[in-house]
């Protein structure tokens, strides 16, 4: 078996096709169902149930996808440390995040790591909770940085930042006008809000409001910060963000309120698949992050705020 085997192998069950996969590979068909067949006969099992126009993996195929990738990820390791023996530390990192803090996390984190180990490189994809959890799952991400409320099953998550959920009106709107720098979550209910795209999240809002007995009106559901300036500004309603997004949009137009009664913070968590394997890069980086989280970054610009280890 060589691994050219295995990663014909894994091209199928990823595309559960002959035909894409073998354009995935930049191969003809019929030489990676021969390799898939030779495959089959080695280890003496199907890993394919052959249906009409669909393909699915046997028991024994299953089992053999979670070797084959450990395989591949062992493989590639390898040659990553036996360079970094020479060279130095390279190779690249695969991140998932989320918006609100989480890119000044990885910019900063980035932009440190980088000065000891200038060779490495990174890959940055940007996303959803629900969506970067799911490329962590998938082997598509090696570390990901996401936002409650999650299912922590499959996942080692370690908590890097927290911050206040805020919300974002325009500086003429009533409740800009009033005393404080804060404002009672129950006085947004009147409202049309802008609230994150994801279901768990209305649910999370609506369990907010409950507590004082009332039910948001919820107006857009947005993906991104820039979105949320852009409706606000245009009187489509109040945002409800992490507190960040004060750094990213600008506010000379918006009046920008932590929300209390009840205070509510946004915690950002450091993520990665427990069942797979590290690179040395990004076990190296991971080492240097919980060794040089600043515990006075964010306290300073958010006192009320907390974070935990």
């Amino acid at each position: 078996m060589e691994l050219r085997h295995i990663r014909y192998f894994l091209a199928v069950a990823e595309e559960m096709n002959f035909t894409r996969a073998a354009e995935k590979l930049y191969i003809a068909q019929p030489p990676l169902s021969r390799t898939i067949q030779d495959l089959e006969d080695e280890l003496g099992t199907k890993l394919f149930i052959r249906k009409p126009h669909r393909l699915e993996l046997t028991e024994a195929g299953v089992l053999f996808r979670q070797y084959g990738t450990r395989i591949l990820e062992l493989s590639e390791r390898s040659v990553e440390d036996v360079k970094a023996m020479d060279s130095g530390l390279s190779g690249t990192i695969y991140f998932s995040n989320v918006e609100g803090h989480a890119p000044f996390l990885l910019s900063k984190w980035i932009s440190d790591f980088k000065k000891d180990h200038p060779f490495v490189q990174y890959n940055l994809w940007n996303g959803n909770t629900d969506d970067v959890i799911s490329r962590v799952k998938r082997g598509l991400c090696d570390l990901a940085v996401i936002l409650p409320p999650f299912d922590p099953e499959g996942l080692s998550i370690y908590q890097v930042f927290s911050e206040p959920w805020v919300a974002i009106m325009p500086v003429d709107h009533p409740l800009s006008l009033e005393e404080g720098e804060e404002i009672e979550l129950q006085k947004l209910a009147p409202y049309d809000l802008i609230i994150p795209s994801r279901h768990s999240r209305l649910r999370e809002i609506e369990d907010w409001f409950a507590l004082s007995g009332k039910k948001p009106k919820i107006r857009c559901y947005i993906a991104h910060t820039l979105s949320a300036y852009e409706l606000v500004s245009h009187g489509v309603g109040i945002a409800i963000y992490p507190a960040s997004a004060s750094d990213i949009i600008s506010h000379s137009s918006l009046c920008i309120k932590p929300i209390k009664k009840p205070s509510i913070v946004a915690e950002y968590f450091l993520a990665w698949n427990k069942e797979r394997p590290m690179s040395r890069v990004t076990e190296m980086f991971l080492d240097y992050i919980r060794k040089n989280i600043d515990e006075n970054e964010f306290k300073n610009k958010y006192p009320d705020s907390i974070r935990l280890k």
